[in-house]
């Protein structure tokens, strides 16, 4: 009997936009495989990479906690996050513990390896790096911001973003990867500071850009004070065009529906509005638009909803 050949999924990203994607995707009959930004440099993940010099571990540690079946009590252990402590306050288990098997094995990878077969992960989780990185920032008046915590906080439109040192290399695991996907998700998130930061590492960009699996980029829902300030949809793939050249994002999701006000005053406390779903210019990019009622409505805080996403992006696996 002839073995099914399951879909290869890739999706790309970090921050809180790619957990919930991954949670709705890892139930489903395909190969799933999760490429994480390592650019972070805020709270307890900022501590260890400098402590350490490894590459930051936060990320990572919620997609191992998405896509783990682990016992809930083991699951909590390893988000737990120390309130107090001399040393140990702000720290999270996962990112200790992360932290020590790369002491152990000498590697981050294999550190994340190891810690997803002891939480029974689903799915293949790759740092898009395995060195430690600074990214940086070209704001529109030609000053340089660096730090990935630092970048929303000058509160300036970003022109670019560039990462140090120049050499960084991917791991060939994640080049592999995006060369190999059926389909490639973009996942929401803080764009300039979580998305691009894994995009624009050399040779991910030229196998985006080569790739023969469909490239789709899940739209944020609300724009981003610092970031994204009065970017509508199309000028989220602007700038992932802008950064890695051609036009490898081929298909966009949205959600269409109205957002609730006072979901949206909680917002606007941020500085943040809904991200306005611009039909005509994404259309002239040659886009494939594909929307949707894609948010969480139980929530307060807006998500995208982890099912209803995963069985939209399943649908457009050829």
């Amino acid at each position: 009997m002839s073995k099914v050949k399951l879909p290869r999924v890739v999706v790309i990203g970090g921050g809180t936009g790619m957990p919930v994607l991954l949670r709705g995707l890892k139930n489903l009959p395909i190969h799933l495989t999760a490429l994480v930004t390592v650019a972070d440099d805020g709270g307890s993940t900022g501590r260890l990479r400098t402590e350490m010099d490894i590459p930051a571990p936060g990320d990572i540690r919620n997609v191992i906690a998405a896509l783990s079946d682990a016992e809930p009590m083991l699951l909590e252990l390893f988000q737990h996050r120390f309130a107090n402590g001399n040393g140990l306050s702000g720290h999270s288990m996962g990112n200790l513990l992360l932290a020590a098997l790369t002491s152990i094995t000498g590697d981050f990878y294999t550190g994340i390896k190891e810690i997803s077969r002891v939480l029974n992960v689903k799915g293949k989780i790759y740092p898009i790096s395995n060195e430690s990185m600074s990214l940086h920032a070209k704001m529109d008046d030609g000053s340089i911001v660096s730090g990935e915590s630092a970048i929303p906080l000058k509160n300036q439109r970003i022109e670019r973003v560039f990462l140090t040192p120049e050499t960084i290399q991917p791991l060939p695991n994640a080049v592999k990867a995006v060369e190999n996907a059926d389909l490639i998700v973009i996942s929401p998130g803080s764009l300039y500071t979580s998305i691009l930061p894994n995009l624009i590492i050399p040779k991910i960009d030229v196998a985006l850009n080569k790739s023969k699996g469909k490239v789709v980029y899940v739209c944020n829902v609300m724009t981003q004070a610092g970031e994204t300030t009065g970017f509508a949809a199309s000028d989220h793939v602007q700038a992932i065009r802008d950064h890695i050249g051609g036009n490898c994002v081929d298909s966009i999701v949205v959600h269409n529906e109205p957002i609730r006000a006072s979901v949206r005053d909680v917002y606007a406390e941020e500085n943040a509005e809904p991200v306005i779903y611009d039909t005509e210019k994404l259309l002239e990019m040659n886009l494939q638009i594909i929307e949707g009622d894609i948010i969480d409505h139980s929530q307060s805080t807006l998500r995208h909803d982890t099912h209803k996403i995963a069985k939209l992006l399943f649908s457009l696996i050829d």
